[in-house]
């Protein structure tokens, strides 16, 4: 793996949120400006495709990635100011699988997306 691969696994991995390839880019470039775009791109594609990045998209246009390696979690998006709120719910996890299972299925994975809009109350995380 060449040292800006290792930078770009570095910027993946210490994100905390939901970063596209052109905001990876800016936090690879503070690491070491000689990186191009071209390269954070070619190495997101790369570990996209050996299963190190999970692709996600909002529904705002962008590819937006996060490590494969965390922790299952599903999504809300606030559609208007497009803030991505993590939460594992287990009345939730629970139901998938139940639905599964009554459709003849064991559940192996799943993507759940939320989409809202705030009601002025303080959110429930």
């Amino acid at each position: 793996m060449t040292e800006q691969r290792r930078i770009v696994a570095r910027v993946v991995g210490e994100a905390e949120d939901h970063p596209d390839v052109e905001e990876l880019y800016a936090r690879a470039a503070r690491v070491d400006p000689r990186i191009s775009l071209a390269t954070v791109y070619r190495t997101v594609k790369l570990f996209e495709e050996a299963g190190l990045l999970e692709k996600l998209e909002f529904g705002d246009g962008r590819a937006r990635y996060e490590d494969a390696e965390r922790d299952h979690h599903d999504h809300l998006i606030d559609v208007n100011s497009g803030q991505v709120i993590e939460f594992v719910d287990p009345e939730i996890e629970a139901l998938q699988e139940r639905i599964a299972a009554r459709l003849g299925y064991r559940l192996i994975g799943h993507r759940l997306e939320l989409l809202g809009v705030p009601v002025n109350k303080p959110p429930k995380v």
